[in-house]
């Protein structure tokens, strides 16, 4: 799985990701900082299994902390996009082309309004980012249109010689993309086309087109950056009336990379999403870092809860992508080979089966299923079994 970090120049967008990664991200106050895309790894929090049965899991990949179960997702995050970027305009196209493979977006936006359209530096609420919002989805709704269209006339001819099922050629057109069949026939539906008709279709319905395979491939989760700042609240606010269809997160990214690169230099022990931290016993901290340190506490922990940067990747996985946690495990015993509790854990999409699961671990299982077993309520369950999010599930299969 992979989640792209998207948004114009110069609203906090490589903080954002360096906050959710701790990877090394160069970082500066003016547009086009990064060019190449910046990978790395960050965690979404979810509630570990190994509190049901009293028990400390060993995870594989990942980490646990007071059953809380951190788990790893990829992250990129690739240059800043500018109005005319599916043009090319600010090398738009290569920037979007990274994005191909990202499974979701976390879109970032300068809450603040102290960023203009170029990714400027402006006074603080001079510049309204919802414009931002409409801007960067018009540009990768272009982006998907370019691929699209691409001999889209000798493209519908052939799809009127019925040479192959109209949804499943239009899904191989975006493929690249990430778009299924399944989204292309529910789309074609939506906007009610005619697949048969494709060479009638206008400029318009096109790009409507395209406009419903981005929101269906390309699923977005806003983050809406820079909360510390005076006003940004209000301005959160209004923006969640203004868009509701919208997933909106409010967060401080510097708030958030401050509080774990304090607790990775042991200064102070922070979880990250928690509301508050405590100073590490023996810790040295200088005067700078405990003005620091208390700002955070008091401007950002104490009045809004968390800094937001945990909830902006849990929001894209579980709330926007919908996939639920499920961890394998035995009804005789909760370890593997090696003797480490609990040791994985698989996301998978709601409505998941205990079929998917068996495939999702091995094809093998799957190909030899014979039945599973929910661990949790020591019951047999058989294929069909639709999965609930946290459950412990052993697969059983044939030779």
């Amino acid at each position: 799985m992979l989640i792209g970090v998207v948004g114009k120049p110069n609203v906090g967008k490589s903080t954002l990701f360096k906050a959710l990664t701790l990877a090394d991200a160069y970082i500066a106050n003016y547009p086009f900082a990064t060019i190449k895309p910046n990978t790395g790894v960050g965690y979404i929090k979810i509630d570990c299994a190994d509190k049901f049965f009293k028990v400390q899991c060993n995870p594989r990949v990942g980490f646990c902390i007071d059953h809380k179960r951190f788990v790893p997702i990829q992250i990129i995050d690739v240059a800043g996009l500018v109005p005319g970027a599916h043009e090319g305009r600010g090398m738009g196209n290569q920037f979007l082309d990274d994005l191909n493979q990202a499974d979701a977006l976390i879109h970032c936006i300068d809450l603040s309004g102290g960023t203009n359209e170029e990714g400027k530096p402006v006074a603080p609420g001079s510049y309204n980012p919802s414009n931002d919002i409409i801007f960067l989805e018009k540009e990768l709704d272009y982006w998907y249109l370019r691929i699209l269209k691409k001999g889209w006339e000798k493209f519908a001819r052939e799809m009127q010689q019925g040479k192959e099922k109209p949804t499943i050629a239009l899904s191989k057109r975006l493929a690249g993309v990430g778009v299924k069949e399944a989204m292309v026939d529910l789309a074609l539906k939506r906007l009610n086309l005619e697949p048969l008709q494709m060479a009638k279709w206008t400029e318009a319905d096109l790009f409507k087109l395209s406009s419903e395979l981005r929101k269906a491939s390309k699923p977005m989760v806003i983050a809406c950056n820079k909360l510390d700042i005076t006003g940004s609240m209000e301005t959160f606010e209004r923006l969640k009336k203004e868009f509701p269809e919208h997933k909106l997160v409010a967060c401080s990214s510097e708030s958030e990379l401050a509080l774990k690169e304090a607790h990775k230099k042991g200064l102070i022990n922070y979880m990250p999403g928690d509301k508050d931290f405590t100073i590490a016993q023996d810790a040295k901290l200088t005067d700078k870092q405990k003005v620091a340190l208390e700002f955070i506490r008091e401007n950002v922990l104490k009045r809004f809860g968390t800094t937001g940067v945990q909830e902006v990747i849990d929001t894209a996985v579980l709330d926007v992508l919908k996939l639920i946690p499920i961890f394998p495990g035995g009804m005789s015993q909760l370890a593997d080979s090696d003797g480490n509790v609990l040791p994985d854990c698989f996301l998978l999409p709601e409505g998941s089966t205990a079929l998917d699961f068996a495939y999702k671990i091995h094809t093998d299982l799957g190909d030899n299923f014979i039945r599973a077993a929910d661990v949790k309520k020591r019951l047999t369950v058989g294929k069909e079994y639709v999965l609930k999010p946290g459950d412990v599930i052993e697969i059983f299969a044939g030779k």
